[in-house]
């Protein structure tokens, strides 16, 4: 079995472009405000990762991948178990991706690429063969489908303890006219900024909320009736189809592809 090699031997290996490490984090974990000379592209294998990139918070389930660019400070905590996979990229190479940190959809072929090393535990793919599917894994990363982040945060004085209250607690069903009323503004006025400070509705929101903390229960082995509970469905049927709408595939599948 080949082993991972230090970071440190990044930068001073003759033929790299890409050096991946696996990663586990045990529950309520964190690792401390870092930068580096190269990029980094952490690719989230199990549970849901928290990225803080330049003061700016990035959350991402399964299926997508946080990209940082050369040094950007960042810091990584998790209040559950969670898994990634790191992709450094080399500085001259990174300078070809975004300059600004960003949640990143891989491409079919960029995904394949990465499995594969991580299958044949090739973590510092320097073979010519592999320096090539280097070269297109970069490639294929510049045509990747970029975000700002999956579940963006807010200060704003009226929006902030509303996201912070269904954060800690994704179950709580009140309407937007309810949580207007708590924090003393009209529901037109907390729509218009959950629009103009998240990108989105407070429904869309919500959804990506219960999506992340319902991926995780996946993973846990709870049933889809108990997540849909959990999480502040009144029924299993109203959850799958949430479910499917962000994933593309019903609970089920997603438990048995992850």
């Amino acid at each position: 079995m080949m082993q991972q090699q230090p970071l440190q031997s990044f930068n001073y290996h003759p033929n790299r472009l890409i050096m991946l490490v696996d990663e586990n984090i045990n529950g309520a974990s964190e690792y401390h405000p870092h930068l580096h000379d190269w990029g980094q592209l952490i690719d989230v294998d199990k549970g849901v990762i928290t990225l803080e990139v330049k003061g700016e918070r990035f959350i991402s389930p399964r299926g997508f991948a946080i990209w940082i660019p050369p040094q950007c400070e960042h810091a990584c905590y998790s209040q559950k178990a969670a898994k990634f996979r790191s992709i450094n990229i080399c500085q001259k190479e990174a300078k070809k991706l975004p300059k600004a940190p960003s949640l990143i959809t891989l491409t079919p072929i960029a995904r394949t690429i990465i499995d594969d090393f991580f299958k044949k535990e090739v973590f510092l793919p320097t073979s010519d063969r592999d320096f090539r599917r280097s070269q297109v894994l970069i490639d294929e990363l510049q045509d990747a489908m970029i975000d700002n982040t999956y579940l963006p945060d807010s200060d704003h004085k009226l929006l902030k303890p509303i996201l912070e209250a269904l954060e800690i607690d994704p179950s709580l069903r009140l309407t937007l006219q309810e949580w207007a009323g708590k924090v003393f503004t009209t529901e037109r006025t907390l729509a218009r900024y959950f629009q103009k400070e998240l990108g989105m509705s407070f429904s869309e929101w919500c959804a990506r909320l219960r999506f992340i903390h319902a991926a995780s229960l996946l993973e846990k082995g709870l049933t889809v009736e108990e997540i849909a509970f959990s999480v502040g469905y009144r029924s299993a049927s109203s959850f799958i189809a949430m479910f499917q709408n962000i994933s593309g595939m019903t609970p089920d599948r997603y438990r048995q592809s992850h």
